[in-house]
């Protein structure tokens, strides 16, 4: 071994973590952290599939989470994104190819296939796979349908019969003023489902989540659900130009996230930000700050995958290796967070439930 890649190999295995310990603070309300699982159990099989989130569910996470897009039809699919080339075989489809088409999306230009573009009938004839292949492989590739919103609620319905605690569902309205302003909004076809499947009052296992303003505001008005406000590290709402979202994480941002959420969801790093060499850092203010202001932080996404751990979790210098996701996610559990989305509920679920004894 060159002696680069010996000191490169002992920088990123396994080390102390750089932030000092800190006293565990408490949730919310006192109860236990939650487990949402991030497109299902994403980090084993295609993100947004029935068996990506019947896995989720075998694996006890508290929630599955689908992202929300509409067809031409009006019918809410799970994808992570309208433009589904990544997670989908449409490219392979000789009939749709006029169909690829450009696209300014939350103010960038961005090409490929659209669910908008397509019905429902027409999406069903497609298989999903694997979005990033490179660190997850492609051994489910093609099996598995695209699904909707209402194919989820039916899944849920049928796995918490007789449940005393039912697993919940965690939906996210993508590009929501887009979406609108082709005259597909979220927000009737949304709430009359999830009326239809008995999520009804504040107590219902449901978060409906955002990262637009107006889209959360306008369900606030027409229903009393729980809303989350995700944030990301840079950058604000599409559609609010002039707000950003650190200026939201401030006292006074998070005071006004406060007259029509009950939560937040903030990018990890905006809780434990890391160092230029992916240490992790002492935790900033915006727990604590968020819980004075009476909301929920549920941050994202924990993923087991060497690409995405602190440096100290690292299993070795292989990106698609999996390393300590548990000691990272104890890192987080530690300030108080009321929940955290993962890829990984197999290793989360024990890594939340034990650092709730602690």
């Amino acid at each position: 071994m060159t002696l680069w890649r010996a000191a490169l190999v002992a920088l990123l295995l396994p080390t102390a973590c750089s932030a000092e310990p800190m006293a565990a603070q408490p949730t919310l309300d006192g109860q236990p952290p939650i487990v949402i699982a991030h497109r299902g159990a994403s980090g084993e099989r295609p993100e947004h599939t029935l068996a990506s989130y019947e896995l989720a569910i075998e694996q006890g996470a508290d929630f599955i989470e689908p992202d929300l897009v509409l067809t031409s039809d009006g019918i809410l699919v799970a994808r992570h994104e309208n433009e589904i080339s990544e997670t989908t075989d449409v490219a392979d489809h000789p009939e749709f190819a006029g169909r690829k088409t450009t696209r300014t999306i939350d103010g960038k230009a961005v090409t490929g296939w659209f669910t908008e573009d397509f019905t429902l009938a027409e999406l069903k004839t497609l298989r999903a796979k694997e979005r990033i292949p490179q660190l997850r492989g492609t051994a489910y590739d093609g099996r598995f349908e695209i699904s909707t919103f209402e194919e989820i609620l039916k899944l849920l319905a049928r796995v918490n019969k007789g449940r005393a605690h039912p697993v919940g569902v965690y939906p996210e309205t993508k590009h929501p003023s887009y979406f609108a302003s082709i005259g597909l909004p979220h927000e009737a076809p949304l709430l009359a489902l999830l009326d239809k499947y008995g999520y009804r009052g504040r107590a219902a296992p449901v978060f409906i989540q955002s990262f637009e303003v107006g889209n959360l505001k306008a369900l606030r008005a027409k229903s009393d659900l729980p809303l989350i406000q995700l944030m990301d590290g840079e950058g604000g709402p599409a559609d609010d130009p002039d707000m950003s979202y650190a200026a939201m994480a401030t006292p006074a941002g998070l005071k006004a996230i406060a007259t029509y959420a009950d939560g937040i969801g903030p990018n990890k790093t905006m809780v434990i930000p890391r160092g230029a060499l992916g240490t992790l850092g002492q935790p900033t203010r915006l727990v604590g700050d968020a819980h004075a202001a009476g909301l929920k932080v549920h941050p994202w996404t924990f993923r087991r995958e060497n690409y995405f751990l602190p440096l100290a979790g690292k299993g070795g210098l292989d990106p698609a290796g999996h390393g300590n996701l548990a000691a990272e996610i104890e890192a987080y559990l530690a300030t108080g967070v009321d929940g955290l989305f993962s890829d990984n509920p197999r290793e989360a679920v024990p890594a939340a439930k034990q650092g709730a004894k602690r």
